[in-house]
């Protein structure tokens, strides 16, 4: 079990964009729309990017209201 968690951390910090999300969460929490900001790519793309680091358990998302804030796990 842990070769799998470890190995899907890897595959989270592989790509490029993931690491640059990171590195703004670790200024603090963001929402998705801020964290999109810097990218040309669509909202569902981010998303997915977002996805893979929740499954790794770099971070975390929420609901507020209409506010989807994402933190540093």
């Amino acid at each position: 079990m842990a070769t799998d968690q470890l190995s899907a951390t890897f595959a989270a910090l592989a790509d490029p964009t993931r690491r640059a999300i990171l590195t703004r969460l670790s200024s603090g929490e963001a929402s998705v729309k801020e964290l999109a900001r810097p990218f040309e790519m669509t909202a569902p793309a981010i998303s997915k990017h977002l996805k893979v680091l929740e499954r790794a358990g770099l971070i975390q998302r929420s609901r507020d209201a209409q506010w989807r804030p994402c933190k540093l796990q």
